[in-house]
């Protein structure tokens, strides 16, 4: 994986809440009364699996510049036929809980309290979905971005999941945890390394990493997904018939990186290895017709994936009342 200065910095903009989201905010994020939404949480089953979609709201990321090869009108005009806005990117965070047989396993856990001030709900969620910190066994970590760790440990330096063991990429650990890599990095991209030594350094020797096609609890297996992260990693969740593939950051929202699956997001660190990852897992889920679930997709974040032209598009699951 090659990375450039400029991706390296990039990537850091999410990770440490850049200036573009910065600004602290307490997990749980309590709003005042009539200006939210109900609970953001939402289950449905892969065979015999449950499944709950955990929404950490939103943040805001200016439009210019966020793709990094394509002209501003062109995504300008992406935006306005997704009917969102020409000017900012709403950019949501959705986490999966797995219950399987009196387990409960976590896909990333959110921002804690250090994303935006939009954000921050993950707790408050949490809670109202029926669960408790307390009673999480396993927490799998897709890469190593602050959006994803950052609800692993609070500001304050409060472990969230004193019970849960922690697994990890171990490229991804390779990569961050590396004291001289740190050292060599270019000074605005040194806090994303820091962030990582703040969340993971108090529990080094108690985190498991795993490699690539490796089952971490029955039925989810790893998938490699380089090139957004030099570890990145993704998940086959199967039981029974069914299937999801979780595709953690191999796209940023699909209005832009479905429908253009070769445009480069300004977070991918290896932008040619994020585009040729990207297209071989939107292939496979659109010929396999999985079930997909996005990190940052509009809530509840699952879908399908249809070829259109030269690209695809993310096609929603019908919302249901009951758990299917």
């Amino acid at each position: 994986m090659t990375l450039t200065r400029r991706a390296l910095l990039a990537s850091t903009a999410i990770p440490v809440a850049g200036p573009a989201l910065a600004q602290s905010n307490p997990m749980p994020n309590v709003p005042s009364p009539g200006s939210a939404q109900a609970p953001g949480f939402y289950r449905y089953k892969v065979g015999d699996v449950e499944v709950t979609a955990i929404n950490d709201g939103f943040a805001y990321r200016p439009l210019e510049g966020f793709v990094s090869n394509a002209n501003l009108s062109d995504v300008q005009q992406a935006m306005r036929e997704a009917f969102l806005p020409a000017d900012r990117l709403p950019i949501a965070f959705t986490t999966l809980v797995l219950r399987q047989n009196g387990r409960v396993v976590l896909i990333d856990t959110g921002n804690g309290d250090m994303g935006a001030p939009t954000s921050g709900t993950w707790m408050a969620n949490f809670r109202a979905a029926g669960f408790d910190p307390a009673q999480v066994n396993a927490v799998v970590i897709s890469h190593f971005h602050g959006d994803h760790i950052n609800g692993l440990r609070l500001k304050a330096g409060t472990a969230v999941f004193p019970k849960a063991e922690i697994m990890v990429p171990a490229q991804e650990w390779d990569f961050w945890m590396d004291e001289g890599r740190m050292s060599r990095a270019p000074e605005g991209a040194k806090g994303a390394f820091q962030n990582v030594h703040r969340v993971f350094d108090p529990i080094a020797k108690d985190v498991t990493r795993y490699e690539a096609g490796k089952e971490l609890v029955p039925g989810l297996v790893t998938v490699s997904t380089p090139g957004h992260t030099p570890g990145h990693m993704s998940f086959a969740l199967s039981s029974g018939s069914g299937k999801l593939i979780v595709m953690s950051d191999v796209t940023n929202h699909p209005a832009l990186f479905v429908r253009n699956p070769d445009w480069s997001a300004v977070f991918d660190m290896d932008a040619d290895q994020a585009r040729q990852t990207r297209r071989r897992m939107l292939d496979m889920a659109a010929s396999e017709r999985a079930q997909v679930a996005f990190y940052h997709a509009p809530f509840p974040a699952t879908g399908h994936i249809a070829k259109e032209g030269n690209g695809y598009r993310l096609v929603p699951v019908q919302w249901s009342a009951a758990i299917l």
